[in-house]
């Protein structure tokens, strides 16, 4: 059986190469270059027949050429300019030609080459009845009268097997278009079904494919040819005057190819495309006397292969810069095939009667227009990602294997060149930071990703120590902008600076403290009775850590503590609502097991007493019915219950992220906080206010904060005990979690089968 791919999208390369084109027998197309531009190959085939004109239809030796003559008409009287003599040029004349000689000539290298990664495709065109569906697909009943469809699956299957070091795999399509409308003519296969959304024409760099179109994996001919059978009989046909079996819609047979060598060195697979395309007849309404149905499929053939020959004859003007493909399906879906990486052949088919002589005249018409059109044909290639990492892997294996001996050579044999792992970066940020404090006189230098990792540790320290001394200083200092006139204006009115813009300060104890003064404050004189801002003192014992981070929650932190709170609180609550659905879930899952056992007993109960059966449908009770019934709406509720659940389990990882962070970010602040405010010495701190010696970045925080060792270890027990959900601990803080929530699952599993079994 077949494998199912929905809107399965070929793939494209587009690489150079070298091919042979088509050829008539006995004739060579010398000169030819697969890559480059090349003109479509078109061929005329004429339908046999007893009442042949051969006074008005002749070819030429090389059989290559056509031309047609028709008589003046007597009616138009003696001045008569009418055209009586037309010449065509083609790339050959099929004339009383077999299945066999037709396929050679035309489509046997199309398909060769397409197994060699280019594109190609084969369209038959022409008046209703002409033999356009002969040529194409044959008769399927006369294995001798297959057409250039049939042949062609064979000849690829036949070549797979000539190629033992190419895993090549076929897949195949069927569309039509009627009426404008697009149908997948494989749809009816058991295992594909009706498609539920249109399909439609999609465009991408990769090129175009039709969304919704089922592509069928296929291993054997004899598949591929079962596809082509099932396509056909969903055809779209019609009898009129011209033909009895007259196809009413435009087929397009795609065989998609791909090969990939066995060798698992090779990285370079190709990709390749056949469409084989039967178009519907052109008519002229008056003589195939269509009514009803009949004719408006008519209209819409006419008129797609109107929209058709204006594409070709954009494609050949070498001055147009816009092709209306998207005029119509017909043109929008053969957009790849039209002048573009293709080998592009048409047949031509048309009748041999004098009857039909100004058909054939507009169908050799089109067939010149298309020898104009030019294609590009290129190799398509991609690239095996999987087997290019094997590769990779197995080069830079033998390259390290080759440094390491150099190594030894050398006296380096202590070197290695693994990327660093977690300890080795740590060590590498401690020589770094030893080395600004200048407890460390150099760093060695071992390798280059040593060297990369030591400026990466120096960028991470400079940038620490920046954030830590511009915190820092947003915090003792309120920053205005000085060309913000309004702003120093109000706080020149309210006494905080001077006229000259510095700061008031009052004498209190021993020290100047940060509060400010009016203005009117002079020395000697005792101010009025005006609030000042003053800053506390610092104790001369540091409070404890616990201690000072409550202060620090309710007073600088308190904005971070108010946010870590709010995503705590909704993390719980999305907690509770998951715990809530997984208990319904439980629940619902229980009594789907119940109810599943009850209508078990039911069923061995009917079979017990015999089964009944009313025109072939098996009769049961209103006990069974309704069991059936519960058991579907459970199992709908169970589903949508399930769903919730999964989408709450999102919430939660999200909301939890977001804790997390929260939680970073608190501690990160309150180091700091703490630091500045009971352990850099106040000296330390003037060096740090706008115009000292100290820039932001220059001294190691490690100069400038000198915890005892005795305080890192209470710090860190605080993290701990109190704080486990620090930056160092996420990883342990996470593992935690999930092992309370694992317990907390279990305690609920057992507690529901507990209560199960009361």
């Amino acid at each position: 059986m077949a494998t199912v791919y929905t809107a399965w999208q070929p793939r494209v390369g587009s690489a150079g190469g070298f091919g042979c084109g088509l050829r008539v027998p006995g004739a060579s197309l010398p000169g030819e270059r697969m890559g480059t531009r090349k003109k479509v190959h078109a061929f005329v085939r004429v339908k046999p027949t007893d009442d042949f004109a051969h006074e008005m239809i002749r070819y030429g030796d090389d059989k290559r050429s056509i031309d047609i003559h028709l008589k003046k008409d007597i009616r138009r009287g003696v001045v008569n300019n009418q055209q009586t003599d037309w010449s065509f040029k083609l790339d050959g004349v099929l004339h009383d030609a077999s299945q066999d000689l037709v396929y050679e000539t035309v489509a046997k290298d199309v398909v060769s080459q397409a197994l060699n990664g280019y594109n190609g495709t084969i369209m038959c065109y022409g008046q209703t009845g002409a033999g356009k569906t002969y040529t194409m697909t044959g008769a399927t009943e006369n294995y001798k009268h297959r057409g250039i469809l049939p042949r062609a699956l064979q000849q690829v299957f036949r070549m797979i097997e000539e190629r033992p070091t190419h895993a090549i795999t076929v897949r195949v399509s069927y569309l039509e278009i009627y009426n404008e409308s697009l149908f997948d003519l494989l749809s009816t296969l058991p295992y594909v079904g009706p498609s539920i959304t249109p399909m439609t024409i999609v465009e991408n760099p990769q090129g175009v494919f039709i969304k919704g179109l089922s592509v069928h994996l296929t291993s054997q001919e004899e598949d591929a040819f079962s596809l082509l059978f099932e396509g056909e009989t969903n055809r779209i046909i019609a009898s009129h005057t011209m033909s009895k079996n007259s196809s009413r819609s435009h087929c397009i047979f795609t065989i998609y190819l791909e090969a990939h060598s066995r060798t698992l060195s090779e990285e370079k697979y190709i990709t390749s495309k056949i469409n084989l395309v039967d178009l519907a007849g052109s008519e002229r309404l008056g003589k195939s006397g269509s009514e009803g149905r009949v004719l408006k499929e008519a209209t819409y053939i006419n008129k797609s292969l109107s929209f058709l020959e204006q594409a070709i004859i954009a494609l050949g003007d070498q001055k147009r810069d816009h092709i209306p493909f998207r005029q119509c399906k017909l043109t929008h879906a053969l957009k790849d095939s039209l002048g573009g990486n293709c080998n592009m052949v048409l047949v031509t088919n048309i009748y041999g009667e004098a009857a039909q002589l100004e058909e054939t005249l507009s169908s050799l018409r089109f067939a010149s227009r298309m020898k104009l059109v030019t294609t590009e044909p290129a190799i398509n290639e991609k690239y095996d990602a999987e087997r290019m990492v094997k590769n990779l892997e197995k080069e830079l294996a033998l390259l390290k294997q080759e440094l390491a001996i150099h190594d030894s050579l050398t006296n380096r044999t202590f070197v290695t060149y693994e990327p660093m792992d977690e300890i080795q970066i740590a060590e590498i940020n401690s020589q770094v930071r030893r080395y600004l404090e200048g407890t460390l006189d150099e760093i060695d230098i071992i390798n280059l990703r040593q060297i990369k990792e030591v400026f990466n540790q120096f960028r991470v320290v400079l940038s620490q120590q920046e954030q830590e001394v511009e915190s820092t200083l947003r915090r003792k200092y309120t920053l205005i902008d000085r060309n913000d006139f309004a702003a120093i204006s109000a706080i020149q009115k309210a006494g905080l600076v001077d006229v000259d813009g510095h700061l008031v300060g009052e004498p209190e104890r021993q020290n100047f403290g940060l509060g400010v003064a009016p203005l009117s404050t002079k020395p000697g004189k005792k101010a009025k009775s005006k609030k000042t801002f003053k800053e506390p003192l610092r104790p001369d014992t540091p409070p404890s850590k616990p201690v000072a981070f409550e202060e620090f929650k309710n007073e600088r932190g308190s904005e971070i503590n108010r946010i870590f709170k709010e995503n705590k609180s909704i993390l719980n609550e999305r907690r509770k609502r998951a715990s809530e659905t997984t208990q319904r879930v439980n629940a619902i899952k229980r009594e789907i097991d119940v109810t599943k056992e009850a209508l078990d007993f039911q069923k061995s109960l009917r079979e017990k007493q015999g089964e009944y059966e009313n025109k072939g449908l098996m009769i049961i009770d209103e006990e069974e019915f309704l069991l059936i019934l519960k058991l579907k709406d459970l199992k709908k509720q169970y589903r949508s219950e399930y769903q919730d659940l999964r989408d709450l389990r999102a919430e939660i990882q999200y909301c939890q992220h977001l804790v997390d962070q929260c939680r970073h970010r608190l501690l990160m602040e309150f180091d700091i906080w703490y630091n500045e405010s009971f352990v850099i010495p106040e000296d330390m701190q003037m060096a740090l206010k706008p115009g000292g010696t100290i820039r932001p970045g220059m001294v190691p925080v490690n100069r400038i904060v000198s915890l005892g060792e005795d305080d890192q270890d209470k710090f860190s027990q605080l993290q701990q005990r109190v704080l486990p959900e620090g930056p160092d601990s996420i990883s342990f803080y996470n593992a935690k979690v999930k092992t309370e929530q694992k317990h907390n699952y279990l305690k609920t599993m057992m507690g529901l089968q507990q209560a199960h079994r009361k």
